[in-house]
């Protein structure tokens, strides 16, 4: 079983606007249509059990980058929108954030019903899942988050976070069907949160004689249990710094839609208002859906789609994120008609972003990027939390005086 990583999750509050909420139901499921329409129900659940992906994903869609909200809301956002439609996707998503998590086994039990799969296995992996992290990982995170995604074949992963009432801190854990052959030895794909040192982690291979009577190893190594782990470390600060992005890889992104500008893409050149902002976005949504899982271990990155809802790196040009739902969308439709034309000319985009990052020297200031992303954002009816983005004044005039 593939551990993916760790993270830490700073934990935010607040309530995601609804004028965000509607547009990351409407982004996700499309993301999710072009994934499930190349490469298949496993793959969307494999993606999702996947820590570094499942944050790059969240900033994609206008979340902040390093939240752990991103949990709740872009689980919130795919349930609502997905299992509408679950029995033409062959995917449903179960349960959620406090009550909704306990809504969890009856809804398995339900899509059972419908798919004729064994709803008391599903059930059973479902609050072993829980159990493990609540109680055989004792690390100082109390569950508060729970959701369980299923394909129609039986394929299934499970996204849960818990909370540090101590330093205010989450953690994400992640689990995946495929290859699991114990729920208790070494079963996660991967736990997103703040290293605690030393920890009670009854379920690693280490642990195997401990479970036989002996249940005390507070004293194990924390890095021997932590060893497979590929460490994911999300800051503190809100802010998005040079620090926090590969460099190169933006840079060459920046450079393609922006300078470059590709001429063979004039069936999204040609649409009405589609330029190279737009492009901009496509291109790290296209990443999302096509990238392979070496490309997310810089979530901030994504967060040059369409900003953050806080207003980091910039607020959210809502102009730039419809015209990006209705691309896809409508390159959806056609491709359900049999002509797919349009998504392959966004995966083409992705490839010319990997073609230029071959030789691309980074040589750019990303705080100039930012400012620049700001300044204009008004013009893409930028928002965030704190309101509408504002045109920014003009300088003012400098008057001289001779005497």
């Amino acid at each position: 079983m593939k551990r993916s990583g760790t993270a830490d999750l700073p934990l935010h509050y607040g309530k995601v606007p609804a004028w965000l909420y509607e547009r990351m139901s409407a982004l996700g499921l499309s993301i999710v249509e072009v994934i499930l329409a190349d490469y298949g129900k496993e793959e969307v659940v494999r993606r999702l059990s996947d820590p570094f992906w499942f944050q790059s994903f969240g900033a994609v869609l206008g979340m902040d980058w390093h939240s752990s909200g991103i949990t709740t809301s872009v689980m919130g956002s795919l349930k609502r929108a997905i299992n509408p439609n679950s029995q033409s996707l062959g995917l449903y998503i179960c349960g959620g954030k406090g009550k909704y998590s306990r809504d969890t086994p009856q809804e398995l039990l339900q899509i059972a019903d419908k798919t004729g799969l064994n709803g008391t296995e599903l059930v059973k992996a479902s609050k072993l899942s829980a159990k493990v992290d609540n109680t055989a990982i004792q690390d100082g995170y109390q569950l508060y988050q729970h959701n369980f995604v299923v394909t129609d074949s039986g394929n299934w992963c499970v996204i849960q976070q818990g909370l540090n009432d101590a330093d205010g801190t989450a953690r994400r854990y992640h689990w995946l069907s495929e290859n699991l052959t114990s729920f208790i030895e070494e079963p996660h794909t991967g736990i997103n949160g703040i290293s605690k040192g030393t920890i009670l982690n009854l379920t690693a291979t280490e642990a195997s004689d401990n479970r036989k009577g002996i249940l005390d190893i507070s004293h194990t190594d924390s890095a021997k249990i932590m060893q497979d782990f590929a460490r994911l470390i999300l800051p503190a600060h809100h802010d998005v710094r040079a620090t926090d992005v590969d460099l190169k890889r933006l840079g060459a992104l920046l450079y393609v839609t922006r300078e470059q500008q590709p001429q063979n893409f004039e069936d999204l050149l040609m649409l009405d208002g589609v330029g190279p902002r737009t492009m901009q976005s496509l291109a790290l949504v296209s990443e999302v859906i096509h990238g392979a899982p070496s490309r997310f271990k810089d979530p901030a990155r994504f967060s040059f789609a369409h900003g953050g809802k806080d207003g980091h790196p910039f607020p959210v040009p809502i102009k730039i994120y419809d015209e990006s739902i209705q691309i896809l969308q409508k390159g959806i439709e056609k491709s359900k008609l049999g002509n797919s034309d349009k998504l392959k000319s966004i995966n083409k985009l992705h490839q010319i972003v990997l073609d230029a990052e071959k030789n691309f020297t980074p040589n750019f200031d990303i705080q100039q990027v930012i400012e620049e992303e700001r300044s204009v954002s008004w013009q893409y009816g930028g928002k965030s939390t704190m309101g509408d983005a504002k045109k920014p004044d003009p300088p003012k005039a400098i008057q001289l005086s001779l005497f």
